[in-house]
């Protein structure tokens, strides 16, 4: 049997549309609904209990739309809220981006030395050093906290030099010390992938070598092996079809959206939903 029902994912804005295209590459068939909460972004320097409140709020509305699974494509968010929600909604399949991020980090160092770069809410709470050193005991993690990033992504200024000149203030501690440098850099936020131009540019100014990691290609494997494994593929021969949702300003979102996506979206391709609960 064909599952048609639609994937439901989410994230604070547009940076979650780089898990989105990922899944569209590696599922061409299946139908995709996509929320973002731009009214109230970035999520990063926000609470854990608010952002578990507002991802509460994101699944619920997508579970109107009849989502047959629920992608977190926000690493705050996966963070904070991937357990409550995977109690909530059981047994419906949750997926995070933070645990196929640490493995992709982990498949992808040569030296046991990682580099997260991540929101404030991210590096706080730990998630990314935990999945690792459940997967790789041994494995050195060192955090960094890249609060500006997200505005410079949602600007399109990714590949600016306001963005090398960001990053390059970031990535001083973890670069400064050769003996200690991480040969890979975890992009721990859907947003971050826009300002790889920028982060490489700064790392070879300072002569320095090291892989970058999007968790949104993991994400989208991992997507895949579920689908397979709880038998919910839609193995209709048509495309896809995507629906975007936003909670604030559709043109904007139409517009930098592309940036994430790679592909043009339109203005009237945009819903404009609320989710704030009724009074």
């Amino acid at each position: 049997m064909s599952d048609t029902r639609p994937i439901g994912v989410f994230d604070s804005g547009m940076g979650g549309l780089t898990v989105l295209r990922s899944l569209r590459a590696h599922l061409p068939h299946e139908n995709l609904v996509y929320l973002g909460d731009t009214a109230r972004l970035p999520y990063g320097t926000k609470s854990p209990e608010t952002v578990t409140a507002y991802a509460l709020q994101a699944t619920q509305l997508l579970m109107a739309y009849d989502v047959k699974m629920v992608v977190i494509a926000c690493n705050t968010a996966s963070s904070v809220a991937l357990v409550p929600l995977a109690r909530d909604l059981a047994p419906l399949p949750v997926v995070g981006v933070v645990e196929p991020g640490a493995r992709a980090g982990i498949a992808a160092t040569t030296s046991g030395r990682i580099g997260v770069l991540a929101t404030e809410s991210t590096v706080a709470g730990g998630a990314y050093p935990r999945a690792i050193a459940a997967l790789s005991p041994d494995t050195d993690v060192q955090q960094q906290a890249c609060a500006l990033f997200v505005a410079l992504a949602e600007e399109g200024w990714g590949d600016s030099s306001i963005a090398e000149a960001t990053a390059a203030r970031y990535l001083a501690p973890l670069f400064d010390n050769e003996a200690t440098a991480p040969d890979t850099l975890v992009l721990g936020c859907t947003h971050f992938p826009v300002l790889a131009p920028a982060i490489t540019k700064v790392l070879d100014a300072r002569g320095a070598r090291a892989t970058l990691v999007d968790s949104a290609e993991t994400t989208a494997q991992a997507v895949v092996e579920l689908l397979e494994m709880q038998k919910l593929k839609n193995t209709d021969d048509r495309t896809g079809t995507e629906r975007f949702l936003a909670t604030d300003a559709p043109e904007r979102f139409a517009r930098v959206g592309e940036l994430f996506f790679g592909r043009s979206i339109t203005a009237d391709q945009v819903e404009l939903v609320d989710l704030r609960p009724s009074i």
